[in-house]
């Protein structure tokens, strides 16, 4: 039968010679001369950034990955660079490594700048992007002193929201949360009607984490900007995947994880943004020694650094560090307009298999379904979805599961083909089809 694999681990999709004889767990190949299946093909033939899936450790190609949206695959470049690393600039350098070391997080903050449009000198590796939410957030309502609203939307990242809760409680003031679509996120014209001359800081995220919608970030920062207010958004699910335009819109504060789209690996660091006119005007409240000016002067007395600098707490994480700016570097070579395009293709794909295949069996799309409307995942609604996202699991399709009833697939351009979309739609069409899922049982774990 010869080898089912492509050069560099790409699944070959399963074809018949006969249309009539499709192989079992491939149902539904239609017939027509551009169908599902020859539109996969073709357009992973034509794929400008096909290249790239080389360049990612793919130990399965049988297994198709669809949540790199919640942790991207390991670049081998990465895997490259920590070797070295760790053998040299750890094992045979110890402390003489600080000289590379100290600049290692503006370094990749220039590099994720180039990817959110922002400027160098604007973003820098620090911390976790719950911790720079908490610093930014606190920075922001400290320089808007009398105003007592902070606004956010009922959709943001629970952390987000605990954050703000927090920050609220510890400021008695007022967090005032919009209600929003779950499948179509939050509504500017709700913004707009929120704020007013009491709204200290608009807190919100630019891409949905739970259906992948896309916030109008350009048109709400105006707006808050109108109002007197700052604008504190996070890029967890847009940096790397959608072009984000902070400096174009005149956005104030960002955050956001390097470990998903960026593929930084697991626990890698997260980056902040702020706007380079803001960042003297602006003190971040946990004051630590490598926010510092001069900070190996050891003075007793806090003075914040000049520049983005002065955002920064304690020592850098040198390992993640490095293995956040290869992702980066590896995103920023392919380019964000390129991997935007691919992204809005392939889930246009997804979401057509979708129609055709799921929906007739109680799926319903909980995405936007214009293209310039969502990021680089689909989200599927079906009251099962948990026992369906554990069946699929199983059958070696890795998405995750989101509440309510909600099944993620993500795609990351840079090594997602659409033959394994069409595998991925195909095993889970079959699954359901079967009521093999019913088997799994009803009660989430704690991990998904």
């Amino acid at each position: 039968m010869g080898d089912d694999r492509r050069p560099g681990g790409t699944p070959r999709v399963p074809v018949a010679e006969d249309p009539a004889q499709v192989p079992a767990g491939v149902p539904g190949q239609s017939r027509g001369p551009d169908d599902l299946l020859a539109r996969a093909r073709r357009l992973d033939a034509e794929d400008p950034l096909a290249g790239y899936r080389d360049r990612f450790v793919i130990s399965d190609p049988d297994t198709v990955y669809l949540d790199g949206n919640s942790l991207g695959r390991l670049p081998k470049a990465t895997r490259d660079r920590l070797r070295q690393v760790i053998d040299v600039e750890w094992g045979e350098d110890l402390i003489r490594g600080w000289s590379r070391w100290i600049e290692l997080g503006r370094r990749a903050g220039d590099v994720i700048a180039g990817l959110i449009g922002a400027e160098p000198g604007e973003v820098t590796l620090s911390d976790s992007t719950s911790v720079n939410l908490y610093k930014l957030a606190a920075a922001a309502l400290r320089a808007r002193p009398g105003r007592r609203t902070v606004l956010t939307d009922d959709d943001n990242f629970p952390t987000d929201q605990y954050l703000l809760q927090g920050l609220a409680e510890a400021g008695d003031l007022d967090l005032r949360v919009l209600p929003s679509d779950p499948d179509r996120g939050v509504s500017p014209d709700a913004v707009r009607a929120a704020l007013g001359e009491d709204v200290a800081l608009v807190c919100l995220s630019h891409v949905a984490y739970r259906s992948g919608a896309i916030a109008d970030l350009a048109g709400i920062t105006e707006a808050a900007h109108q109002a007197g207010a700052l604008v504190l958004w996070d890029l967890s699910h847009s940096a790397g995947s959608v072009p984000v335009g902070l400096g174009a819109a005149g956005v104030d504060l960002a955050t956001g994880c390097t470990y998903k789209h960026l593929n930084g690996g697991p626990g890698a660091p997260a980056f902040l943004y702020v706007r380079r006119d803001l960042q003297p005007r602006l003190r971040q409240p946990i004051w630590g020694w490598f926010g510092q000016t001069d900070q190996f002067d050891m003075a007793g007395r806090y003075r914040p650094a000049d520049g983005i600098e002065r955002f920064l707490v304690g020592t850098p994480p040198v390992l993640g560090g490095y293995a956040a700016l290869e992702g980066a570097r590896l995103s920023a070579e392919a380019g964000i307009e390129a991997i935007a395009a691919k992204a809005r293709a392939l889930t246009g794909y997804l979401i057509e298999l979708a129609d055709a295949w799921l929906v007739p069996l109680g799926f319903q799309l909980a995405s936007p379904r214009a293209a310039a409307e969502r990021g680089a995942h689909v989200t599927l609604h079906h009251p099962q979805a948990w026992q369906v996202c554990q069946a699929l699991i199983q059958e070696r399709v890795i998405p995750d599961f989101r509440t309510p009833d909600r099944l993620r697939l993500g795609v990351a351009p840079l090594y997602t083909t659409f033959g394994e979309l069409y595998v991925a739609a195909a095993r889970l069409r079959e699954i359901v089809a079967s009521g093999r899922h019913e088997g799994f049982p009803t009660q989430r774990s704690r991990v998904t």
